[in-house]
This record gives C-alpha cells, sequence and structure tokens, in this order.
C-alpha cells in the first residue's frame, strides 16, 4: 500500500492545530431573535394576562410559538368594572408592569398587545350596550398607554371563541405539525380532535367539519398551517355544571 505524501500529513496537521486554537468567540454566529406577544384574556370572573414567545421557524407559514408565562389580574373580570370603566385599567398595571420586567425592553415596541373579552362582556353587551361599549375605550385607552404595540380590545363571539379552544387544544397535542428526527417540522399525519367545554348553564362541542359545503353559517373559517379549516360549535343549553350539580343531588337525594 501507498503511503500519504509527507507534504500532506504536514499541510492536514497544521489545519488541526490551527482550528483547535480558533476560540469559539472568533467564530460569529446569528443569534435566534425571540419574539414576544401578549394576550389578555378577559373572562366572566378574572382576567388573565399570557405571555407568548417564538423564533423564525414557522410550518407552512404559521409561526410556531409556545406560552412562556402568565400573570393573574387581581379583582373580578372586567364587566364587573360596568358602573366604574375608569377603574378597569388600573386593575390591569400590576400585571403590565410584571409584563415589561418579563419581556426585554429593546423589544416592547415590538411586542402585540391584544384583549379578548368572552362571556361576562358578550352577556353585557346584550342587556347594557352603552356600557359594554365604554369597558372597551377604557380598555383601550390604558392599553394604548402601555410600552407594547397595542393592537385591538375586543368582544369575542361565542364560535370564535370555542374556535381558539379547539386550535389550543390540537396544538397542544400536536395534531398540526410536529417535529422529525431532524428537528424539522413536518405534518403530523394525526386528525383533529372535538373539544367538549363545560361552563355553569352550558356545555359547547367544537370540531371540525370536513366538508366545506357542510359548514353551517355560524361556523369559524380558519387558515393554519398551509391548511383551510372550518370549525363548528353545536351548543347544548341546560348542561352545564349547575344542571348536572341539580340532578346529582337529585338522584342523592331520590
Amino acid at each position: 500500500r501507498e503511503l500519504l505524501p509527507p507534504w500532506l500529513v504536514i499541510a492536514a496537521g497544521l489545519t488541526g492545530i490551527v482550528l483547535l486554537c480558533i476560540s469559539t468567540k472568533d467564530v460569529p454566529i446569528a443569534p435566534v431573535r425571540t419574539k414576544y406577544g401578549i394576550v389578555l384574556d378577559a373572562g366572566p370572573s378574572r382576567t388573565i394576562l399570557f405571555i407568548y414567545q417564538w423564533t423564525t421557524a414557522n410550518a407552512n407559514k404559521t409561526r410556531v410559538i409556545r406560552e412562556c408565562s402568565s400573570c393573574a389580574v387581581q379583582g373580578l373580570g372586567v364587566s364587573n368594572y360596568s358602573g366604574s370603566p375608569q377603574k378597569v385599567g388600573k386593575s390591569l398595571e400590576l400585571c403590565l408592569s410584571w409584563a415589561q420586567k418579563e419581556i426585554p425592553e429593546e423589544q416592547h415596541s415590538q411586542t402585540p398587545l391584544y384583549l379578548g373579552a368572552t362571556a361576562g362582556m358578550r352577556q353585557l353587551n346584550l342587556t347594557h350596550p352603552t356600557l359594554s361599549d365604554g369597558l372597551l375605550a377604557a380598555l383601550t385607552v390604558a392599553l394604548k398607554s402601555s410600552p407594547f404595540d397595542f393592537q385591538e380590545a375586543q368582544i369575542l363571539s361565542s364560535p370564535h371563541e370555542e374556535a381558539f379552544n379547539w386550535v389550543a387544544v390540537n396544538y397542544v397535542l400536536e395534531n398540526f405539525f410536529k417535529y422529525d428526527w431532524r428537528g424539522q417540522l413536518v405534518p403530523s399525519g394525526k386528525g383533529m380532535v372535538g373539544v367538549l367545554s363545560v361552563e355553569g348553564t352550558s356545555a359547547q362541542l367544537t370540531s371540525e367539519v370536513e366538508e366545506e359545503n357542510q359548514v353551517p353559517k355560524e361556523g369559524v373559517r380558519l387558515q393554519l398551517y398551509g391548511q383551510t379549516r372550518n370549525v363548528y360549535t353545536r351548543h347544548c343549553p341546560c348542561h352545564g355544571t349547575d344542571q348536572l350539580r341539580s340532578r346529582l343531588l337529585s338522584m342523592l337525594i331520590r
């Protein structure tokens, strides 16, 4: 067998020595930029501020996010401030100050901020629309004064609220996508699951409608991970926890 030429052995050895001597800090590596978003979930009994973060990674034009922390707002839900809307903004101050510490200061102006109000504000909007409009206006003023990039404060319809719950559950279950052995995002190949949410006076069952021509008017169309999802919520009144508790008590008494 032929031996390697001496000059090639020397060159290989010098190359190895040079590589070992180079400090890792001398090799520039582009940092992965983390971005943040804030969502205020204004429910009937309380409000929770959620901070989400994501990088440039995406799956079919949809960002891959994760919840990194949350802050429960002290006090009742925003609809309970209908008699004193000037106080609703002040109730959010502690959690907004906390969020300013959690998110790097240089990213405050680039961090989108949303507020979505649910059942409590929907009910108030039906019975006293003027009061609900006043509360939304007060919330808008308070959130615009924060250093974050305020987008909107709105009352979510029941179909949209349940559609977002459906997205959250299937996202956590990795039904939209998964990571393969290379760490790449690929379609999961799994089907979507339905979501049953039970409240005090009713229950809601949300699922995907496979055939587009069968989507009811109340359905919600979502564009996620390169696909269109048609989601529909079936409401079941008188099947909430209050009714279940009454039935259970009745059975125990009998």
